[in-house]
């Protein structure tokens, strides 16, 4: 039996604009376990959300799945019918988008957008869903929840509609939980209950988990394995302890760098990436990181390097390694 409830092999998504062809994704591949929390984390632009939406089959126009398989729970999404798709988000695969102010509609109350998950996808009656639409908004902590039900997102703050979105997301329980930087625009109070009700959501649920954000401080807790993503390729895959104690790749190290630490000196500034993303129109022949690396070499500029083995179920994508391998013989 496949142990994977997700399978992802090079993958590659293009969008096909009036300037050329934007390699958004180009040959990324990662298993999911069942029951298994995976951090996707990289810069706006590293083909993070791309990834994941692939495998919804919501690629916008003018993009393109070029390449690649995609398995979920034994089954081809790619060649799936439009009608078994539809079937499969939401039931099987729920998402929490980035943007809680645009991702509901305002034109409908909470109560209504949540039943209509649970009839489309349930053998529910119209009570029994509302019953089981309070029952989850009082399971993300919204207080007076069949009040709650009647009011409009409007009514909602920011971070009462992120709960109401994660309460819709695992209404019909979900084999894949997927939450696309559901931080995003909350301050920082609210950041951190959103985070705190994952994590505690997360033994509940018994569903497997991709946190997709730019931000390595905020899985440190929540993950058991992490990908880091740079310019549509996977440059680090490992176990949270990997990438944050046993660091290879030096852009994973770069983003550690830009984090806070309470060991540090506070007059100690944080130390950026230096330069910009690569331009995705024009990728490079060699490593796509190499124009903003400290320890840049020739090689890295005229080859793509392989993943290197960094230990069990740790990889990293850097000639470095090769180099390193050269002195230990």
């Amino acid at each position: 039996m496949n142990p994977n409830l997700l399978s992802i092999e090079g993958l590659r998504v293009s969008f096909f604009t009036p300037a050329g062809e934007v390699k958004a994704v180009n040959g990324v591949s990662f298993g999911l376990e069942y029951n298994k929390v995976l951090g996707i984390v990289g810069e706006s632009g590293s083909g993070k959300s791309v990834s994941v939406n692939a495998l919804m089959r919501l690629i916008p126009h003018p993009g393109k799945v070029i390449g690649g398989n995609i398995t979920f729970d034994g089954r081809d999404v790619l060649t799936m019918p439009l009608r078994d798709i539809q079937k499969l988000r939401g039931k099987e695969i729920g998402m929490i988008f980035q943007d809680p102010m645009t991702s509901l509609n305002p034109l409908f109350t909470i109560g209504n957008q949540l039943t209509e998950t649970l009839r489309r996808h349930t053998d529910m009656k119209k009570e029994e869903a509302w019953e089981r639409g309070v029952e989850m908004l009082k399971l993300v902590g919204i207080n007076n929840p069949n009040q709650r039900m009647r009011q409009y997102p409007h009514e909602f703050s920011g971070g009462m509609r992120q709960r109401a979105m994660i309460a819709m997301t695992l209404s019909c329980e979900p084999k894949l939980l997927i939450a696309d930087e559901p931080t995003t625009a909350l301050d920082v109070t609210i950041q951190a209950q959103i985070l705190t009700l994952i994590k505690e959501l997360k033994s509940k649920i018994q569903s497997a988990i991709i946190l997709i954000t730019h931000d390595l401080g905020i899985i440190s807790d929540l993950c058991d394995e992490v990908i880091v993503m740079y310019g549509g390729r996977i440059v680090e895959h490992g176990s949270v302890d990997d990438i944050f104690y046993n660091t290879a790749h030096p852009y994973t190290n770069g983003l550690l760098r830009c984090l806070p630490r309470l060991d540090s000196d506070k007059k100690d500034p944080l130390i950026p990436i230096e330069g910009t993303p690569v331009d995705q129109l024009m990728l490079p022949e060699g490593c796509a990181f190499a124009p903003r690396c400290e320890s840049c070499m020739k090689v890295c500029l005229a080859h793509q390097p392989p993943a290197f083995e960094r230990g069990a179920n740790h990889s990293s994508v850097c000639w470095l390694h090769a180099v390193e391998k050269e002195v230990s013989v």
